[in-house]
This record gives C-alpha cells, sequence and structure tokens, in this order.
C-alpha cells in the first residue's frame, strides 16, 4: 500500500476521490485499511489548512439562530426582551439563569455558554 502525506489542494482532491471509490470497503481488507489510513491523512489536513476557531458564547446563540430558524423574539422570550438585545450586541454576559434557559431550549451546550467573552466597550 503505498500511501504519501497530503501537502497541497491537489493532493486533498486526489485522495477525496480515491476515498470516495474506496468508501463501503470492509473494515480488515486491503481497501479498508486504505480507506482508514487516507481518512485520517485528510482529516489532518483539513484541520491545518482549514482550522475551525471555537463559537464564543454569543456566536454559538447566532449560530444556533441561524442553523435552527430562531429569531431575536424567540431569544427575548427565553431570556427578556432588553436582556437579548444587550447579549447580542455585547453589553452584557450571560447570566447562569440566562445560560440554562438557552442550553435547554435550543440545546446549545452548556460548556460553550459558559466560557468568557469580551464585552463590547462602553
Amino acid at each position: 500500500m503505498h500511501i504519501r502525506p497530503i501537502r497541497t489542494d491537489e493532493d486533498h482532491d486526489t485522495a477525496l476521490r480515491e476515498i470516495e471509490a474506496l468508501w463501503g470497503a470492509e473494515e480488515g481488507t486491503n481497501a479498508g485499511d486504505r480507506l482508514d489510513v487516507l481518512t485520517t491523512l485528510v482529516e489532518t489536513y483539513e484541520s491545518r489548512r482549514w482550522p475551525i476557531e471555537p463559537l464564543d458564547p454569543v456566536r454559538a446563540i447566532e449560530a444556533a439562530m441561524e442553523m435552527n430558524g430562531y429569531t431575536r423574539a424567540e431569544l427575548a422570550v427565553l431570556i427578556g426582551q432588553s436582556r437579548a438585545t444587550e447579549i447580542l450586541n455585547r453589553r452584557r454576559a450571560l447570566t447562569l439563569p440566562m445560560i440554562r434557559k438557552i442550553a435547554g431550549a435550543w440545546h446549545v451546550p452548556e460548556k460553550v455558554l459558559v466560557q468568557d467573552y469580551a464585552l463590547a466597550k462602553a
């Protein structure tokens, strides 16, 4: 099995095409082993090439709103109108009761919402 490192976007494309061709290969076979190795190489290349920054609490709330079609009005129902505006504008930090309500209703992980984050300067 000749496999080489993925160093360029062209190498990445080639590996993706080969993964597609090998998809569904049985574990323990040469094709299955090749699929496992290529998948690991692609994941490593992608994490280095296109790193994903962790979301801060406000960005996590905004992402939940975007992904699930929630509105500012729905956030206001959970935590109050003025609080929702202040939170989204980074003028106020989330409180523990707000975190619990958002996490429970929208399934945003509490461990993301409890992180420190920068507030807007007054």
